[in-house]
């Protein structure tokens, strides 16, 4: 994963196991209803910011350890990235205003 990543950046593997720990802790944290939402909105930023190292490997034709498919995985994981995100959103960010919302608000 850290071929993924342009040489200037410093520190390349330490930073893909934060990132790595980062998305463990959301992981567990998203299950917390109270800031389901301010870790949806933390997940898509971090989500997006994965996108230009995606694309950015996808361009230089970086291998992906071994992985059969080549460049065009990644070329798979940009549209991934934004089907993703819109997981993200809608079950974390998105409020979900139907009948039962309604009904709740005029009592």
């Amino acid at each position: 994963m850290s071929e993924m990543l342009p040489s200037a950046v410093p520190f390349r593997i330490p930073l893909i196991y934060f990132t790595g720990v980062v998305e463990l802790l959301a992981a567990g944290a998203v299950l917390v209803p109270r800031i389901r939402r301010h870790v949806g909105w933390c997940l898509i930023f971090l989500l997006l910011s994965f996108l230009p190292v995606n694309i950015y490997a996808a361009i230089n034709r970086i291998g992906m350890g071994g992985h059969q498919w080549g460049p065009i995985y990644l070329l798979i994981r940009v549209p991934l990235q934004l089907v993703l995100v819109s997981w993200v959103w809608y079950f974390t960010v998105h409020t979900r205003q139907g009948p039962t919302a309604e009904k709740a608000k005029a009592v």
